[in-house]
């Protein structure tokens, strides 16, 4: 990151306002890429964050930082990468939650992309230059196996089985409350929202289809281990289904305000919970048909140590609250 310094001569006797300063400073980038920097907190008055509007003073001390260029490409990095299968087609990983998928304009590194281009050296370029192999992806928070293509061919017989949802896609969620039924299936349209634009929304007339077949797994106090099976792969889809259920997933950021565990809880179950820092949903099983050999394949991503903690804490409390009943 460049940094540069200004001060406001002590004969200075218009109030000049700071962007149009600025724009005659021939050493700094163009007048909108400045306002971006004004806008984005970079551009300090005084030290202090400043408006494009501000008035400038005799003596103001400013400063630009002008963060270094990022490539228009993504990167091979040195990420560790938890394999579960490869060969010359296809790659078969656990994605650790808080990874996420691939880059965007606004991050070019730190993404499974990026690790992928350094284990593989290659991958297929359907996806176009920020997702080199990615069929499908899951959100960062959420943890579990994908699969990625490593050839033009492999990319584009695993996209059609995910567009003709033929792959068998098993999800575990927890969720908050007691499912009454044993089994059911949601649909719905699904759509982006219209005024929190990070969220999806099933309210909507019109959108895309979106079916989630949901199985119970095991009934705690105040909370129900689900096994989801995704017909369809819309964002955010299981996430969305279950919070307008009015059972969202346990600790999801987006989808689950409003629904805290209960204060009856034990400490350890509540610590448990505190400590999971992203949404209980783990992708746990992916089966396809192998691209290239058309063999039936199937992989599983065992639980991780966060989110079976929950479970641990949770089995506990229910045999505590067995044994007082």
């Amino acid at each position: 990151m460049k940094t540069y310094s200004y001060q406001i001569p002590s004969t200075l006797s218009d109030l000049s306002r700071l962007d149009a300063f600025l724009a005659e400073k021939t050493d700094l980038p163009t007048r909108s890429r400045v306002k971006m920097l004004i806008e984005d907190g970079l551009v300090l008055v005084n030290g202090r964050p400043a408006k494009p509007a501000t008035r400038l003073h005799p003596d103001d001390q400013i400063e630009v930082r002008v963060p270094d260029p990022v490539p228009d490409w993504p990167e091979p990095e040195s990420i560790p990468l938890h394999v579960l299968y490869e060969d010359k087609d296809i790659i078969v990983i656990d994605k650790p939650a808080g990874l996420i998928v691939h880059p965007v304009p606004q991050r070019m590194s730190g993404t499974l992309v990026n690790a992928l281009l350094y284990h593989c050296h290659d991958l297929s370029g359907i996806g176009g230059i920020l997702k080199p192999g990615i069929v499908h992806r899951l959100d960062k928070l959420t943890s579990g196996v994908m699969v990625a293509a490593k050839t033009d061919l492999a990319h584009q017989g695993l996209a059609r089985q995910f567009r003709e949802h033929s792959t068998n896609r098993r999800y575990l969620a927890l969720v908050h409350g007691t499912m009454e039924k044993d089994s059911g299936t949601i649909t719905s349209l699904i759509s982006r929202h219209h005024r929190h634009r990070l969220k999806m929304t099933g309210s909507v007339s019109r959108g895309k289809t979106a079916t989630t077949h949901w199985l119970v797994k095991k009934r705690y106090p105040y909370f129900t281990l689900l096994e989801c099976r995704l017909e369809t792969g819309r964002t955010h889809q299981i996430r969305v289904h279950l919070r307008e259920s009015k059972h969202p997933v346990v600790s999801d950021p987006l989808y689950g305000k409003g629904y805290q565990a209960p204060a009856k809880i034990s400490p350890a179950l509540r610590s448990a919970i505190r400590q999971l820092k992203r949404q209980a949903l783990h992708a746990y099983i992916l089966g396809f048909v192998h691209p290239a050999t058309d063999e039936y394949l199937e992989f599983t991503a065992e639980m991780p140590p966060d989110f079976r903690a929950v479970l641990k804490a949770l089995e506990e409390e229910s045999r505590k609250d067995s044994e007082n009943r």
